[in-house]
């Protein structure tokens, strides 16, 4: 027996095609991006020796450098304003001053991943350490208790 195809049933396959579509590109958007490069050159340059505190805190050319970072290159995990959707964490109850430093640097420099999957790539070799830095100045201006 020969079905025959009803317009009806023509408009709901291609409202699932193109549902389906929408979902798998809005998957890919998320999961492929390119770091957006941190122009920090009216900040004092830091050299190559790591630091260990935030040498920007309190900055306001940082904390202007670092939001405007942080929102290109951070928010589409971590959350506009850094208030997190629940893909990753909510970056302003990282705790305040050096101790949220030592946790900050080492996160970022290095990312996170755990039985080989990468929840949060590293960013050593791509944002300079003055970028790094900036971005915790502005997150610095956000945090809650």
């Amino acid at each position: 027996m020969a079905t025959t195809s009803t317009p009806l049933r023509r408009l709901k396959r291609a409202l699932a095609i193109t549902a389906l579509g929408f979902a798998t590109s809005a998957a890919f958007a998320h999961g492929d991006v390119t770091p957006q490069a941190v122009d920090t050159h009216t900040l004092k340059a830091l050299g190559d020796t790591w630091l260990e505190s935030n040498p920007y805190r309190g900055d306001k050319e940082a904390i202007r450098i670092g939001e405007s970072a942080f929102t290109q290159n951070c928010a589409r995990c971590h959350g506009i304003g850094a208030v997190s959707g629940g893909i990753a964490p909510d970056l302003r109850y990282l705790p305040a001053e050096d101790e949220g430093d030592e946790i900050f640097i080492m996160r970022i420099r290095n990312g996170a991943s755990r039985n080989g999957r990468v929840y949060m790539p590293p960013f050593e070799g791509i944002l300079q350490q003055e970028a790094m830095w900036a971005i915790r100045a502005w997150l610095e201006t956000v945090h809650v208790e």
